[in-house]
């Protein structure tokens, strides 16, 4: 198997730091056991964002090298985990609420892993074509999932950012696993939402599945600034130039075979279909949603004080 990749992280327009991250295992370990491709956006506000991102793009490369006697995907979640209990850990020494999202690929011989935690995105796309892979954990996709919103109301949610998993956030974390066989060509954008909330799967398909690998990011990133850039952007694209078994027949990706799994410490559980994904309340809802529920718990007391005083519409 070869590969090649290009990468870019971008603070935006409107943030003064970066808190997003992204790693790349390089070099024999690489070849080895795989090369694994990391992006991270870090929540909790400069410093504490920044180093959550930070911790996981490490620990997560650290710890899947060092596990050799794993399959590839039990090792990446695996690695999940250490980042997870890493910056749960120093949130809890440090008293300070932090946290991250992470989307990860691994690609030995012909096969593609993609590990996510939170609503960092990973796409394949493949012969003009392209497929979200990785499962958004926020509570308007569980909506969505669950028949409660369409598609598109969801995208006009005004808590659509809110997540469900996050690493750090909890000491234990549930991990999505996706695995499938890659085709020569084949490419896999692994992106933060402050890319996905300005550019849509048309297009990046236009500009990641046609330009040179470098250019196409470079050109993603400022279509996402030129359109507001509201959050750090970071988008890191791996090209597929050689598989290690010749396929004589391509699979479209309507036809893709994915095999999708939740890894939690305890066990594995059994594969299901990414057609049909049955709704996953995680228990830990990120601290992101705590100034939802502060908002709407003022609302309501300005509400029964208006009432209270009996100013109009809350007179009786």
């Amino acid at each position: 198997m070869k590969c090649s990749h290009s990468a870019r992280s971008d603070v935006g327009r409107q943030r003064e730091h970066n808190e997003d991250d992204y790693g790349v295992g390089e070099g024999h370990q690489a070849t080895e056991l795989g090369s694994l491709f990391v992006v991270c956006d870090g929540m909790g506000g400069h410093e504490a964002g920044e180093i959550a991102s930070h911790m996981a793009v490490e620990n997560i490369i650290t710890a899947f090298y060092a596990l050799k006697d794993e399959e590839r995907g039990v090792a990446l979640s695996l690695a999940f985990e250490s980042a997870n209990a890493g910056i749960f850990n120093e949130g809890t020494r440090t008293r300070t609420s932090m946290g991250t999202t992470g989307v990860a690929a691994v690609i030995n011989g012909d096969t593609c892993t993609i590990a996510n935690v939170g609503d960092s995105r990973a796409y394949l796309i493949r012969a003009n074509d392209i497929r979200q892979i990785s499962r958004d954990h926020s509570l308007v996709n569980d909506q969505v999932a669950a028949g409660m919103l369409s598609v598109s109301d969801a995208e006009k949610m005004y808590y659509r950012h809110v997540i469900t998993r996050a690493l750090g956030h909890q000491p234990d974390v549930v991990v999505d696993l996706f695995s499938f066989t890659v085709e020569q060509n084949d490419r896999i954008l692994l992106a933060t939402d402050g890319l996905i909330n300005h550019v849509d799967d048309a297009e990046l398909l236009s500009i990641a599945g046609h330009a040179a690998s470098a250019d196409a990011v470079e050109r993603l990133i400022d279509m996402a600034n030129d359109r507001g850039g509201s959050d750090n952007i970071t988008a890191l694209l791996v090209t597929i130039e050689a598989v290690d078994t010749s396929v004589t027949t391509p699979v479209p990706l309507s036809k893709l075979a994915i095999t999708a799994t939740e890894y939690t410490a305890e066990q594995t559980t059994g594969s299901y279909s990414t057609a049909s994904m049955r709704l996953m309340l995680a228990p830990q809802l990120s601290w992101q949603g705590a100034g939802l529920s502060v908002g709407i718990l003022v609302f309501l007391g300005w509400i029964i004080t208006f009432g209270l005083m009996g100013w109009w519409p809350f007179h009786n």
